[in-house]
């Protein structure tokens, strides 16, 4: 069965490689955001199985998507993995603490983006 996965990066170029990279090497159902905002609404509207987050983004990073993500009944169970060029230990541990499913740094090699994926999924 095909996964659908919420990409929710301001980035366009980065956005649509992952969502190429997902689509062919890891046969995933791809709904994309270039916000916080508007990947708050998809997430609750789409209901996917996983969201890939970035960290920094203008407005409303990542990290604040996430706590409003967790704070929502609808979203609050979907996993969520960072996707970030912030790899500095401190940085990991804040991300650690926040309960995120999992921490792919970028430049990430897109062959390897779906399995990373699927293990840290479990």
């Amino acid at each position: 069965m095909t996964k659908t996965i919420l990409i929710i990066d301001d980035d366009d170029d980065i956005r649509e490689a992952t969502q190429i990279c997902l689509e062919i090497i890891g046969d995933w159902k791809i709904i994309t955001a270039s916000s916080g905002r508007e990947g708050l609404q998809e997430a609750t509207n789409q209901k996917p199985d996983v969201i890939l987050l970035d960290v920094m983004m203008p407005d409303m990073d990542g990290i604040e998507t996430f706590t409003q993500l967790q704070a929502n009944t609808a979203t609050q169970n979907i996993p969520v993995i960072f996707l970030t060029a912030k790899a500095q230990p401190a940085e990991q541990r804040q991300f650690t603490q926040l309960k995120v499913s999992g921490v792919i740094t970028k430049p990430y090699d897109p062959f390897e983006l779906s399995d990373n994926i699927t293990k840290i999924l479990g």
